[in-house]
């Protein structure tokens, strides 16, 4: 990855309202908080540019709806330098308020990391439009979570192969290039020396 000044995170749907057990089982829950926590850590060490996009549903009995307290960023989050917040009712992060496919051709950003929840709709939906309009995207799969997923036919997919699927598909359709949050900071350019503390 050779990220430049404008390689942009994108954080997607980090909210309280996943912890809902009506979601039914998950994984890589702490993994991809720590992950998520780190990645806006690295940004903010760098002066990276940060977009966080919230889902806001238009189900009222959902634990994401506006009036539901699981509407709310997850603390880490929600205390991130972001650059352009993003609300959203569907899928993708490019179809939500503000464009967001607009402020980035403003802000020159060809390069962007994606990361959240969850990892098989809204991340999977937003990076492969990403891919499409062009854009450099990354997916740190392991700053991602998602839940089990009954099919048409009531059988259960798990999780985790949920996961692995949408890892598969990005990197199979090269929408996204799919690897560890250790991978992408370590791609990163150190963060600036504070002279003025020596």
């Amino acid at each position: 990855m050779k990220a430049s000044t404008r390689t942009t995170l994108i954080v997607i749907d980090m909210q309280k309202g996943f912890d809902d057990p009506s979601w039914g089982p998950t994984t890589n829950r702490e993994g991809c908080q720590r992950n998520v926590t780190r990645l806006i850590g690295a940004w903010t060490e760098r002066s990276l540019p940060i977009v966080v996009v919230r889902h806001a549903s238009v189900k009222v009995d959902s634990s994401l709806h506006r009036s539901h307290p699981g509407n709310a960023l997850i603390d880490p989050v929600a205390a991130a330098p972001a650059a352009l917040f993003v609300t959203k009712t569907v899928n993708s992060a490019f179809h939500g308020t503000p464009d967001l496919e607009r402020w980035l051709r403003a802000e020159g950003a060809e390069q962007l990391v994606m990361c959240g929840i969850q990892t098989n709709m809204c991340v999977e939906t937003t990076a492969r439009i990403g891919g499409n309009l062009g854009f450099d995207v990354i997916v740190p799969l392991d700053a991602t979570r998602t839940f089990d997923l009954a099919g048409p036919d009531r059988s259960v997919t798990s999780a985790t192969t949920l996961m692995q699927t949408t890892a598969t598909n990005l990197h199979g359709g090269k929408f996204a290039r799919v690897t560890t949050t250790d991978i992408v900071i370590n791609e990163l350019e150190p963060p600036p020396v504070d002279v003025s503390s020596s």
